[in-house]
């Protein structure tokens, strides 16, 4: 029976500025927009923090009745490791997918942005078929293109929408740049995996393009959220505060250009989320000067 710190263990808690920073940007984006509404966010948060908690577990249950997260380093895995049982660590991946459900459908109806609620349930679902189901797109590679549009432009987005109904440029770079690194937190960790998601026949997209071109991908998804930034401040100026990331850009790249296997990129994907608060942080204070 799993303690009560590898069950917080087990939702992985690294992950959560993945959930945080769109919420966040795009609240900033609708303050530039003319109005923001903090209720309206924090129900938004609770949404975006409610899916990455579920995801993780709905992970863990379906990489670990497969196999493949048995010879995997990094953060615990309940249900691989036979720490939790399998059933359980279902149970509470729907769980928090109801947390989400009933935190959206709140959202949705505060904000009369109905449209919405389709949006969330398309979420929910991809969130368990990432790896669930019996064809999880996540083995087959497109893992990245769904997180990018879930947790990048849908989740900074839809924040902006419900609180003011209105998307300019500026919020559509914000969401491209969030989105991008986000990506880029799951490219590592699959960067790292590539031996082990191999051997158990989990084709992600590291698997598919291979460790050097993966680290390229890797780098061009870290940069791009600066690129973001120019075309950000054709609106809105004061977005260039974000540039100031540059330099935890670096350091986030250095350990993967310099050829880091394994545990040793454990620091990176843990480094590319202080990235992206600071980016996220910097860009939404940019955002709210430009109000």
């Amino acid at each position: 029976m799993a303690s009560y710190a590898q069950w917080a263990a087990g939702s992985r808690p690294r992950t959560f500025p993945a959930a945080v920073a769109p919420v966040v940007v795009g609240t900033g984006s609708a303050h530039a927009l003319g109005h923001s509404d903090l209720g309206l966010a924090l129900l938004a948060l609770l949404v975006s923090l409610s899916l990455q908690i579920g995801v993780n577990y709905a992970n863990d249950y379906s990489d670990g009745i497969r196999g493949t997260d048995e010879s995997r380093v990094g953060p615990i895995r309940l249900v691989g490791q036979r720490l939790a049982d399998p059933a359980n660590v279902k149970l509470m991946a729907f769980l928090w997918f109801g947390v989400a459900a009933v935190c959206g459908l709140a959202l949705v109806a505060l904000s009369t942005t109905w449209v919405l609620l389709l949006v969330g349930a398309l979420a929910i679902v991809a969130a368990w078929r990432y790896t669930g189901g019996s064809k999880p797109y996540g083995y087959r590679g497109l893992g990245e293109v769904m997180v990018f549009i879930f947790f990048g432009l849908v989740a900074v987005l839809g924040t902006t929408w419900t609180q003011v109904k209105d998307l300019d440029l500026a919020s559509w770079a914000a969401a491209t740049g969030v989105g991008a690194i986000t990506c880029a937190i799951l490219v590592a960790n699959n960067l790292r995996d590539i031996p082990g998601d191999t051997a158990a026949g989990k084709r992600t997209l590291a698997v598919r393009l291979g460790d050097g071109r993966t680290r390229v991908l890797y780098v061009v998804l870290i940069t791009l959220p600066l690129l973001a930034t120019a075309a950000a401040a054709l609106v809105h100026p004061w977005t260039l505060l974000a540039l100031a990331a540059a330099p935890l850009a670096y350091l986030t790249v250095r350990p993967v250009l310099q050829g880091a296997r394994g545990r040793a990129l454990v620091p990176a994907i843990g480094r590319t989320g202080l990235y992206q608060m600071g980016f996220s942080t910097l860009l939404t204070i940019g955002l709210a000067l430009s109000a």
